[in-house]
């Protein structure tokens, strides 16, 4: 089995829809995605449950890969291709020895 780690954040209630409402983020591996999720429920919902409901919500929408999202994944430099680093003091020695290229 294999776990994520969930954060929620923005955690609100609307009245005037008459649920609640949060930013889910699911952390799974390099990369993490994010759920608007809401679920309907009274105010009187105690907010671990309200949590939960969300959480679940967040869940079964990553595990379908339905619906919309956000999505961040880690990003990895690029390799160098194996280029020397660039030293200036050689690169004008090297300009003032080419042939032809002397000042007057």
């Amino acid at each position: 089995m294999q776990t994520r780690q969930i954060q929620m954040n923005d955690v609100m209630y609307n009245a005037a829809e008459q649920c609640f409402e949060a930013l889910v983020t699911i952390h799974d591996g390099d990369c993490s995605r994010k759920y608007a999720c809401s679920i309907n429920a009274p105010m009187t919902m105690p907010f671990a449950q309200a949590a939960l409901g969300l959480s679940k919500q967040a869940e079964r929408r990553h595990l379908g890969r339905g619906g919309m999202y956000s999505e961040l994944r880690v990003q990895q430099p690029a390799p160098r291709n194996g280029r020397p680093r660039f030293d200036p003091k050689a690169w004008l020695e090297h300009v003032v020895k080419l042939p032809g290229l002397r000042a007057a």
